[in-house]
Formats: structure tokens, sequence, C-alpha cells
């Protein structure tokens, strides 16, 4: 084992190796199973909604009909499940519930004071850190994204997939390589020095400030494994794809040609395995979408009030939605990968956090999951006032991750009726 030789505490020169700690075995022998089948999580929020009536099927079990949505998806049936009536409990009808899409973190609608939690996607990178170039991919059609760390603060987000594209594949000049190096290096070091100043300061706070500086430790300590772990891989050699460079969209209402330009990166990302971890938020804008049979805003749309103009235009926009939704999943099971495909070894969770965004209701939020070795075909039906909580399907993919845990935010268990392939 390589643990005991490279676990070690290191300050003011001195270097003291840990004994072997079990745990660290146990950490160990997991991210070394994550390495020999690996396993993928992409995440999609899109913050306006779907119409309900045109997602959700009418019936439960296996042998329910297509909705018309859905029926975009048919040739995916079986590499997919359909689960209704889910929500984040204490999460209330807002906008703002975006935020806790993946923590489940509770009450973001009060905004004064609320505090968020880890997000699905980091809480995930701590087991498999080190594995791949970019431990996660936080990305997003505009503004904020999905992501957030142990202490509640937002994920710096991409929103060009012209940079993603280069961080990812493109190799920098000599000299640009090097002043990379230089700002790992000058990083470490001013991490040490503030850390030294930060100890002496201790023994004089009181307990609530011993605590809010333990948080600063925390954070200083994931910063130097993020800069040793980033500084290992820019010696390496970047993969090489066949595919040119993408040209940014500029049209902040393009929805649909936005959202394909990210799903054809976020397929090369996974065919490289640059990053296992991957969330993305959708565009959710005012503006009116270059949608033939679209004249009226995105937002507007999904506010609808039963008006049957309104809910005609918003099926056409919410049916183009689901084509890249489709084609991003025929990319992912037509390419193999060992004896598989991606697909199966990606779980793709595509929801919203509003269930009717016509009455920023949060209840019965819209959720899909296909692909990552699942038993799917189905559609999982609970009652929207008396269900578990969403997190409970959060523990069951990071589970299937290979992640040993049972506890995921407001969790209660794993999700009852989603069964992993043997």
């Amino acid at each position: 084992m390589n643990i005991e030789r490279r676990t070690f505490l290191r300050a003011a020169g001195v270097t003291l190796a840990l004994p072997l700690l079990e745990s660290l075995q146990v950490r160990s022998a997991r991210a070394a199973a994550g390495h020999r089948v690996p396993r993928r999580i992409v995440c999609i929020n899109t913050p306006l909604g779907v119409h309900p009536p045109f997602f959700f099927p009418q019936s439960a079990g296996r042998d329910y009909e297509l909705s018309p949505y859905l029926e975009v998806l048919k040739d995916f049936r079986e590499d997919f499940t359909i689960i209704s009536g889910l929500s984040h409990p204490d999460v209330g009808p807002s906008h703002d519930s975006n935020q806790s899409f993946l923590t489940g973190a509770p009450h973001p609608e009060r905004r004064a004071g609320f505090k968020n939690s880890v997000s699905l996607d980091q809480f995930a990178a701590d087991s498999i850190f080190g594995q791949t170039r970019f431990a996660t991919l936080p990305l997003s059609c505009e503004g904020s994204g999905l992501a957030w760390t142990k202490s509640g603060a937002p994920v710096p987000t991409d929103c060009w997939p012209s940079s993603v594209f280069a961080k990812l594949f493109l190799e920098g000049r000599p000299d640009e390589v090097q002043a990379q190096t230089r700002r790992l290096k000058d990083g470490q070091s001013v991490l040490d020095a503030v850390r030294g100043q930060a100890r002496t300061m201790e023994r004089n706070l009181g307990h609530e400030d011993r605590e809010k500086l333990e948080e600063y430790f925390s954070s200083v300590r994931e910063l130097e494994q993020r800069l040793t772990q980033a500084d290992a891989w820019s010696r390496k050699p970047k993969p090489k794809v066949d595919a040119k460079p993408p040209v940014d969209i500029r049209n902040g209402a393009d929805l649909i040609g936005k959202t394909r330009l990210w799903f054809d990166l976020i397929h090369l990302a996974l065919q490289t395995d640059s990053s296992r971890l991957i969330t993305l938020q959708l565009l959710g804008t005012s503006s009116v979408p270059p949608i033939p049979g679209v004249s009226q805003g995105h937002h507007d749309l999904s506010h609808h009030g039963q008006d049957p103009v309104k809910i005609a235009q918003l099926k056409i926009l919410e049916l183009e939605k689901m084509k890249t939704l489709h084609d991003f999943l025929n990319q992912l099971r037509t390419t193999r990968e060992e004896e598989t495909t991606l697909l199966d070894r990606t779980m793709v969770f595509f929801s919203s956090n509003l269930g009717d965004a016509g009455k920023h209701s949060v209840k019965n939020m819209p959720v899909l999951l296909a692909g990552g070795g699942f038993k799917h075909g189905q559609h999982l039906a609970f009652d929207e006032n008396n269900h578990p909580p969403l997190c409970n399907l959060f523990v069951s993919m990071l589970q299937r991750m290979g992640i040993e845990t049972d506890k995921f935010g407001s969790s209660t268990g794993t999700l009852t009726g989603l069964d992993a392939v043997d």
C-alpha cells in the first residue's frame, strides 16, 4: 500500500508520518475500486421547470404510457427512470430553491440567515479525489451554478464552453506552463504563511471564533489538496480529442444552442475521463429564445397562468429541450468503454428546482434518472404530500459511485424502488 508512504503531517520543516490508519485503508480501497470501474454523475437543472402534465406519465410501474415529453426519449425507455412526487423538505416556494437543488439545505427562500451545505458533486469529490484531472466541473449557461462547498460557499462556475475546452484539452506554451507552476507554488507558500499567522491568533479566541477558525483551516487544507493535485496533473499531457474548440454562443436567449454546446463538451470530458462529477445549470431567461413557433420569453411562458397560447409555445420550447437530452443520452450510449457504454457508467440526473414554475411550487419536482447501472424502465410514483426526501435519491447515487455513505442532506435512507444492476 502507498498510503503509509504518502500520508504525513508537515510543518515548519518537520515531517511527521502518520501511523497506518484503518479508515485511511478503507478510503484507499474505495478509491482503487472506483478506478477499476469508473462511475460518473452528471446533474442538470432546468431552472424554469417543465410543464408537469406533459412530463409525468399517468400511471406508475413499468407499463406506463409515455407522456409527450418522454415520447421524445422512447429510444431510451429502458435506460431511464421517471420519479414523481419528490421534493426537498423545508424548501419553500421560490426561485431561490435553486440554491438547494443539489444540497437539500432548508429555507433558501428566507434569504437572510440562509446557510447552504455541501452539494452532491462536491460531497462525492472527496471520495474520488485525484483520480481525474478535474475533481468536478461546475458549468452554467448563465450566472451562478449548482455546486457548493462544505462551508456552504458557491463554487466558481464556468459559463463559456471555449474556456472549458481549453482547460480540458489545450496545452499551453512552455512559458505559460512554467508560469502556472510558479502560481501553484506561490499559492502553496501563501497558504503556509497565512495558516501560521492564524494559529498564533487561535489561543486568544473565544469558542465561536475558534469554530470559525477551524472552518477556515478546513478550507485551507482543501485548497492545499487542490493545489497539490493541480501541480501533479499539470505535469501530465492533456488528452487529445478529435474535435474543434467550441464557438461560444453570445445570444443570451439561445437556450437550445447553449445546451447542445455544453452537452457536446460534457460528453468529451466524460469520454476522456477528465472529470466524473459534472453539474450544469441550464438557461432560465426572460428573453425570447430563437425557436420557430416561440414568440414570448421563456420565463413568461413558464408562468403561463393556464393561458393555452402560452402553454402551446411552452410545449414547443420544452420539446426542443428534451431533444437535446435525447441526443446527449445517445452520445453516451454509443460511446463504448471497455465491455460496456459510457451511459451504463454515467448517472444522468435531469430535474428542476421547481415543480410548477407558474406557482413557484417546489413540490413534485420533475425527476429523470438515466444510465449509471440501475434497473430502469419504470415510473416510481410517490405521494407529493407524503414522500421520501429527494436526498434519498442522492444517497442511492452516491452508493452507486462506490461511496460508503447512508446520509446526505435531509435523507432518511436510499430511494425505495430504485435498484442497481448486479
